[in-house]
């Protein structure tokens, strides 16, 4: 029997069963046809069956589907790393491969807590990270992921570092609100810094944790903070990379450069598992030595699968050939509009940012059966939590993008 992921098996009834896509479209066995409002959690940004996505895997498989990265190289790894360079902040000038968002994490954890070992530091170990926030499900990644139905289960076994409030009032937030935040990062920082060896953050958006959006002023200043201490800042950009906030990165929004940033999901437009994990020249040189004592020393063995590669930098190609950025801009807008017509006294909160909208209910409760009936009415959601939300492929038409948003508001307007 299938295991399925976030599911109590006991109560698991039976599941649509997809058999092919086309653009937005995910068809089912049963011949239904719904449109995919999420992107396959948040990868799938061309949509399905992609022809030049498609065609740039055939070519790459015809060569060859896979080889080590260790002690071998290929083009496709190297024209990637040399694109991601280019694309991503300034100074982000070095790229290590691996095969999903959450071992990305880890690399940049081991990165973070091993530069300072090698540069001479001893006993910065631990890692600030947001309330709320989610790095993923390996270990050191949960470590950093704040409590949840995600991490509950081995709560005993964390060794948790520090956690902080996000700035109230979203991404408009005023300057001195977002300056209680930020003193008290600074307070934080005053006290532990020879401790501390990195500050990780989902930039502008957390997306798992509750759609919670926050101002690009609590990045920038953060930024100057961590380098005043001595601490790293890292850019966890796996949900909210290649134009999901608006921006190429989100990091945009704030004008700054991490010292390690992670990319995943979109990377490869859902086409398969990879990520990357991007450092600075001063965090990549502290790693150089002249025996393995300072290297890293972690190689996942498909980092940089040649095919994963090839579909990543055909998709990079469409994003900036179809200005993609145009497109999520117009998503955007019309999110926005729809979003100002929805009422109902469950509605905590209503948040968007780019290609990203979310309601905040009141409870779980209001969402109980919003799953099925978005599959009676030809759309594809899953609420977490009590937020409903959707992050939709880019290429969603305006008529299928409010087909979802029509969807969402009939369930919410019918809630007593």
């Amino acid at each position: 029997m299938l295991w399925y992921p976030y599911t109590q098996m006991r109560q698991i009834s039976e599941l649509p069963k997809m058999v092919s896509g086309e653009g937005v479209m995910m068809h089912l066995e049963d011949g239904r046809s719904l449109i995919d409002g999420i992107s396959s959690w948040w990868a799938v940004i061309h949509g399905y069956n992609h022809p030049a996505l498609n065609a740039a895997l055939l070519t790459q498989a015809n060569k060859f589907a896979h080889v080590m990265l260790g002690g071998m190289t290929h083009n496709p790894a190297l024209d990637l790393a040399a694109t991601l360079v280019r694309i991503t902040p300034e100074g982000l000038n070095h790229v290590f491969f691996s095969d999903s968002g959450s071992i990305g994490v880890e690399v940049a954890l081991k990165m973070s807590i091993q530069y300072w070992k090698n540069i001479g530091y001893n006993g910065k170990s631990k890692i600030i990270s947001l309330k709320n926030g989610y790095h993923g499900d390996t270990f050191k990644a949960m470590e950093v992921s704040d409590d949840s139905d995600f991490t509950r289960a081995f709560s005993d076994v964390l060794r948790r570092g520090y956690i902080l409030d996000i700035p109230e009032g979203g991404f408009d937030a005023d300057a001195a609100v977002v300056k209680q935040a930020t003193d008290k990062l600074e307070a934080l920082l005053q006290r532990e810094h020879q401790n501390i060896a990195a500050f990780i953050v989902e930039p502008i958006v957390q997306c798992a944790g509750g759609f919670n959006i926050y101002s690009p002023l609590y990045l920038k200043t953060a930024r100057e903070l961590c380098t005043k201490y001595n601490v790293l800042f890292v850019f966890d950009e796996v949900a909210t990379g290649f134009g999901r906030t608006g921006k190429l990165f989100a990091a945009e929004h704030a004008g700054v450069t991490p010292d390690i940033m992670i990319l995943g999901k979109a990377l490869t437009a859902g086409y398969m598992g990879h990520a990357a994990t991007l450092a600075t020249s001063a965090v990549f040189d502290s790693f150089l030595g002249d025996n393995y004592e300072k290297a890293l020393m972690h190689g996942p063995t498909f980092m940089a699968n040649p095919l994963a590669c090839a579909v990543a930098l055909q998709s990079i190609s469409i994003i900036e050939e179809e200005q993609y950025l145009q497109k999520i801009d117009k998503i955007q807008s019309i999110i926005r509009e729809q979003f100002d017509s929805f009422t109902s006294p469950a509605i905590v909160a209503k948040r968007s940012i780019g290609a990203i909208g979310a309601i905040e209910m009141k409870d779980a409760a209001c969402l109980s059966g919003f799953k099925e009936f978005s599959q009676q009415h030809g759309v594809w959601l899953r609420p977490i939590g009590n937020v409903l939300y959707l992050m939709p492929p880019y290429i969603i038409s305006e008529k299928e993008l409010l087909t979802i948003l029509q969807v969402m508001k009939d369930w919410i307007q019918q809630i007593k």
